[in-house]
């Protein structure tokens, strides 16, 4: 079901969850800012989410109300990931959904980093 990202922030929402320990992932990078991990229902043969270790709703709700270290050290670990992942010759693509018209599914801030084959042009129907 699609999340209403002006709504305050969900304690309860999977990725904070995943934060807290409380549901296992496959993290690939980790540090005071951010945690990336696969996502469990890959669209790409790389498909890995970054979200930032605060309780963010969407990128209105970050750029608003995060510090400008948390801001550069989230923007820094998604940089980060995509090199560590080799995708930074090939090319990758970066996705974050905000609000019910993109169908957010998960009320916490998120990037999706694709990456491994040639994804194709973005079309928007």
């Amino acid at each position: 079901m699609p999340v209403d990202a002006t709504l305050p922030y969900d304690d309860q929402n999977i990725f904070a969850k995943i934060l807290r320990r409380e549901i296992p992932n496959r993290t690939v990078y980790e540090d005071e800012w951010a945690l990336a991990f696969h996502d469990i229902n890959p669209q790409a043969p790389i498909h890995i989410l970054v979200i930032p270790k605060g309780a963010y709703v969407s990128w209105d709700d970050f750029s608003a109300h995060g510090s400008e270290a948390e801001i550069a050290g989230f923007i820094r670990a998604v940089g980060h990931v995509a090199r560590e992942q080799g995708l930074v010759a090939p090319g990758y693509r970066l996705l974050a959904n905000a609000g019910i018209n993109s169908h957010q599914e998960v009320p916490h801030l998120h990037v999706h980093l694709f990456g491994g084959k040639a994804l194709g042009p973005m079309l928007v129907r």
